[in-house]
């Protein structure tokens, strides 16, 4: 059964966003959150952790970034909170050095 035609993006750059927001985007806010949390915790468990639920994160920020109607916002959502995570990541680092 094919998709109503309505509830489909029409624009190009739109569904461009969309993709690279779900895909690059979702990816960069889950490293970095798993990076920022390698900084405070134990870093063995933390990544050991990334291979489980990492995927997990991806999926649902992919999911989102569709539901979303403008998906440059999504890109500009994703990039603040990849900064937010990289600050968090510069003050563990500081705090914490990783020998």
């Amino acid at each position: 059964m094919p998709a109503n035609k309505k509830y489909l993006t029409k624009s190009f750059s739109q569904r461009f966003a969309k993709i690279s927001a779900g895909i690059l985007g979702g990816y960069m806010v889950t490293m970095s959150l798993h990076l920022a949390l390698a900084y405070w915790l134990n870093h063995a468990n933390v990544i050991m952790t990334l291979r489980f639920v990492g995927f997990i994160i991806w999926v649902a920020l992919l999911i989102i970034a569709f539901l979303v109607k403008n998906g440059w916002k999504t890109w500009g959502i994703y990039l603040a909170i990849t900064f937010v995570f990289a600050l968090i990541m510069y003050v563990g680092k500081i705090y914490h050095p990783i020998p």
